[in-house]
């Protein structure tokens, strides 16, 4: 059983949450949210907002704050082999109506499939805040070029 390493990334200026399912394998082994260098989650964010992509957690810290994003994974720990999604077995869910509670966010986005049906299962239903699934970063969802991620990923401006 695998528990969650990150702790949620948010302040008051937070306006929406980003959800993840899972911490992949490279981003625990790199210490932050989305740490797999082909992952395109830094690259749309920094894009979506006139901003060079971050390399260092510092950077990406800060883009986040600027930018209004408070992010997390919907799951607090599960069994998982690798940083399959598929593989995902006897999750917990985080305490995400607490966070929501904290900050007064109203819009929640999911980044990919699991995240939102995870979201809708075990979140939702405690909140009453229904999340916008949006497409996966992962270098897995290989069918969105980062053009076509922008797109969708507009969404939360």
């Amino acid at each position: 059983m695998l528990t969650q390493p990150f702790a949620p990334v948010f302040d008051e200026s937070s306006r929406v949450l980003v959800l993840g399912s899972f911490p992949s394998v490279k981003s625990r082994e790199n210490g932050f949210y989305y740490g797999h260098p082909r992952n395109r989650f830094w690259a749309v964010i920094a894009a979506m907002h006139g901003c060079k992509t971050p390399s260092a957690v510092d950077e990406k810290l800060a883009l986040l704050h600027e930018c209004g994003i408070a992010l997390w994974d919907v799951i607090e720990s599960c069994e998982i082999t690798g940083s399959s999604d598929s593989s995902v077995r006897s999750e917990t869910a985080a305490d995400i109506p607490a966070l929501l509670l904290k900050t007064g966010i109203t819009r929640v986005y999911c980044n990919g499939a699991l995240a939102h049906s995870l979201y809708e299962k075990h979140i939702a239903p405690a909140c009453g805040i229904h999340a916008v699934r949006l497409p996966s970063t992962s270098p897995a969802n290989a069918a969105f070029d980062l053009g076509r991620l922008l797109s969708e990923w507009r969404a939360i401006l």
